[in-house]
Order: structure tokens, then C-alpha cells, then sequence
């Protein structure tokens, strides 16, 4: 199959996510964006990204199974049987808002480490590049989780890079709060669906 299983995989991960958002806007299911609907970002003021950034560790809660006896029988059956509206409204609450990304200007830094500082999960690192194997073991906390790429930065003046582990990112904002020089910086990111006669933004 090739490659094919990871676009498939991304593909139904785009469909899924489309339908989480209807069913939370409490519109139909079937009103699925147009095939034409890009992704475009857009740069935010302070006050418009600005939200409670206070990082809670409240841990998942665990998706309810069907009984083993019962779906080891049946292979059809729905395994994972979803969470009550109690239990999803808690889990929603451990999210922040994913659709807004940190955005970093190199020739903007002054190295000053107030972003690391503030960092609630260690994510950000200022440091000599190097092998990305090598790399991983000199970060703040040590990027273990192998199949998320690292976001390094072009070389800084005192020729260190800027290293930030998107896997423990919470996008919470502080980062670009704290800095002093706007080189940290919050976008967010829209559907753009492009119809006859001009633009809508979804």
C-alpha cells in the first residue's frame, strides 16, 4: 500500500476534525467543507490571542470499551463506545486553543531567555545545533517522542538556534506575552473555502 495508508490516515483525520467541530457548533454532520477549503493563517493583536493560559494537569479521561466478552464475539462491534455529554464537556476543558501556533521571528530575537523561562512545560530551547539525535538529549526536556519533528530556528547571532518540542507545546501564548521584542508571535489558523463570486471564511 505505500504511502497511501498515512494520506488516508491524515485524511480521516481532517474528516474527523470537521465533524467534532459541526457536532460542537451543533450543526449537520453531512455540511462538509468544499473540496477547494485551504488553510490560511492570521496574525493576531495581543488582546485578540489573549485567554486564560493557566495549565491545568488533570489527566485524560479514558474512552468507556464494550465489554471484552462481548466484542471479542462480534468483530463488527463498536469497540470504543464514546464519552457521555458530562464526561466530554470535562475532557474539552483540558484543551486550548489548537487552531492558534506560536510563530518565531529569528532576526526579531534578542536572547534574552524570557521565554524559557516562562515556559510552563520546558518546551523552548536556545542552543548549539547539532545532529537532530544529539540534539534531542540537550533540550530543556528531552524530546523522547521520535516521530515529532523538532521546530529549530535559523542560526541566532551568537550562532545558537531556537529549539521548541511542538509534542509538549500547550500553545498557551506566554511565550509571546513575555518577549520583549514581538519575536514571539501567536497566528491563527482559518479554513479558507473559496466559492464563485468571492471568499468564505469557515
Amino acid at each position: 500500500m505505500g504511502p497511501k495508508n498515512v494520506i488516508t490516515a491524515v485524511a480521516q483525520g481532517h474528516t474527523a476534525a470537521v465533524s467534532i467541530d459541526l457536532f460542537c457548533s451543533e450543526k449537520d454532520l453531512h455540511d462538509r467543507p468544499s473540496p477547494l477549503t485551504n488553510l490560511i493563517h492570521q496574525k493576531m493583536g495581543i488582546h485578540e490571542w489573549m485567554y486564560d493560559s493557566a495549565v491545568a494537569p488533570d489527566l485524560r479521561f479514558k474512552v468507556p470499551h464494550a465489554e471484552k466478552a462481548k466484542s471479542l464475539k462480534d468483530r463488527l462491534m463498536e469497540v470504543e463506545l464514546g464519552f457521555d455529554v458530562e464526561t466530554a464537556f470535562k475532557e474539552a476543558e483540558r484543551c486550548l486553543n489548537c487552531d492558534v501556533q506560536t510563530v518565531f521571528a529569528t532576526d526579531r530575537c534578542i536572547e534574552c531567555d524570557a521565554c524559557v523561562d516562562i515556559c510552563p512545560t520546558a518546551c523552548i530551547t536556545f542552543t548549539e545545533n547539532g545532529k537532530e539525535d544529539e540534539l534531542r538529549t540537550r533540550l530543556t526536556a528531552s524530546a523522547n517522542e521520535l516521530n515529532q519533528d523538532l521546530y529549530v530556528s535559523d542560526e541566532l547571532k551568537t550562532k545558537r538556534v531556537m529549539v521548541k518540542d511542538e509534542n509538549v507545546c500547550l500553545h498557551c501564548g506566554l511565550c509571546a506575552e513575555r518577549c520583549p521584542t514581538a519575536a514571539w508571535d501567536m497566528q491563527k489558523y482559518l479554513y479558507n473555502t473559496a466559492k464563485a463570486g468571492g471568499k468564505v471564511y469557515a
